[in-house]
């Protein structure tokens, strides 16, 4: 007997969470996650049945272009299919691969900076060029096996990232959306944001597990191989605020200084290229004037000034309604960011997802790469105001690989992806 006061017997504490998750209904329609599993082996499956999707569509369309005659927008794609798959951005990661990097910046008859490539940063072509010593393949073989691989990687780190804070449907319909999304293909390709990816949510990770030593390890690397490893330099200091506030007695001296370099290691990683540009060049604003030189055919020549590239391409091209439109999207990105749904997630994804698109307003340019540039934020597809709401999963899968023709084709024949 428990001898509580009136001897009344105690009757067994339900959790409030329980009652409403029980008043839930369950939800209907195309729910993956109840048929498949979380192994390795399940991701992998699911992303290799996306892998061969996207190197279909892109096969598709490359056969279908040239059949009709179609002339390609990206230099050398009507070679091969392979060619196809290792252009454009792919094009300038061979130069380097092959040939490393200009000392002299290459500039038009006024004196300007011509697109060049001290954009692209080395890790990528490097593991290239590796792997080309190492087997004997060609850049255009080396690099897409590379993409797909570290793609792969990428997928499974995803739901490890999710599935501890939103449950095992949340996480695997983030996965799905993820490899079977609109601009997906790019990890079929020779490009550089598998890896990228790969290392940013590797980096979050390491967070949640408070592997600080590896987030350093991670952001470092990213921070050469993908513009953007300052957003996880930010959430490491969002990182350190909550826990702060919310783990103080469990945030010992050891710890703080852990974050603290991991921090500061990853911002000076990330500011770094740009001195090495001004140092092999011998010009100082080296890399700001080569990223600037994509701007010419959007915006003309206009010094850079930090948070208003989206102003200055609405402005330019919308006027005063292209100015609202851009406020419109921020709001509704704050909105998004600050639901309840979404701080679900987890304050290290929400501080890396919001970092990582702060980092975007402030310092890009809006063009037709804005959309896979914003692959690092797919850990909110994990949120259950998706994965709860099976007309919304159900459209935003389909939805997503419907699209990827359509983006493939817009891409390579009209302009570069």
């Amino acid at each position: 007997m428990s001898g509580e006061a009136g001897g009344a017997s105690s009757a067994p504490v339900v959790d409030p969470r329980s009652r409403l998750a029980g008043r839930r209904r369950p939800a209907r329609g195309l729910d993956l996650a109840g048929r498949l599993s979380g192994r390795w082996t399940t991701l992998l499956t699911i992303y290799l049945v996306s892998r061969a999707f996207s190197t279909t569509v892109l096969f598709v369309v490359y056969e279908v272009a040239s059949a009709a005659g179609a002339t390609f927008i990206t230099p050398g794609s009507d070679r091969s299919f392979l060619h196809f798959t290792a252009s454009w951005d792919a094009d300038r990661y061979r130069t380097i691969a092959l040939h490393g990097y200009p000392s002299v910046l290459p500039t038009d008859a006024a004196g300007f900076v011509l697109p060049n490539e001290w954009a692209f940063l080395p890790v990528f072509p490097t593991l290239s060029h590796l792997l080309m010593v190492g087997t004997g393949t060609d850049f255009t073989v080396a690099s897409v096996l590379l993409a797909t691989g570290f793609g792969a990687g990428a997928a499974i780190v995803l739901y490890r990232l999710l599935e501890t804070r939103v449950g095992h449907r949340g996480a695997l319909w983030a996965v799905l959306l993820f490899c079977f999304g609109p601009m997906s293909f790019v990890m079929s390709v020779g490009y550089a944001e598998s890896l990228s990816v790969l290392l940013l949510f590797g980096g979050v990770l390491a967070m949640q597990r408070r592997n600080y030593q590896v987030v350093l390890l991670l952001g470092v690397v990213a921070a050469f191989t993908r513009p953007g490893a300052l957003a996880l330099a930010l959430a490491l200091a969002v990182h350190l605020v909550v826990r702060w506030r919310t783990d103080r007695a469990g945030l010992d001296r050891a710890s703080l200084l852990r974050i603290v370099v991991a921090g500061l290691g990853i911002a000076a990683a990330g500011l770094a290229w740009p001195v090495v540009a001004h140092v092999v060049t011998g010009q100082a604003d080296a890399y700001l004037q080569t990223e600037m030189a994509w701007w010419v055919d959007y915006i003309g020549r206009p010094g850079f000034v930090p948070l208003t590239p989206w102003f200055l391409l609405a402005g330019r091209w919308l006027g005063v309604g292209g100015i609202v439109l851009v406020l419109a999207i921020i709001g509704a990105g704050a909105v998004f960011f600050t639901r309840r749904s979404t701080l679900r997630l987890g304050h290290e994804v929400v501080g890396f997802t919001v970092s990582f698109a702060l980092y975007l307003v402030a310092v890009f340019l809006p063009q037709q790469s804005l959309f896979r540039l914003l692959m690092p934020l797919s850990p909110v597809l994990g949120t259950p105001a998706i994965s709860e709401r099976a007309w919304l999963r159900r459209g935003m899968l389909i939805g997503g690989a419907a699209l990827q023709p359509v983006a493939v084709t817009f891409l390579w024949l009209f302009v570069a992806p």
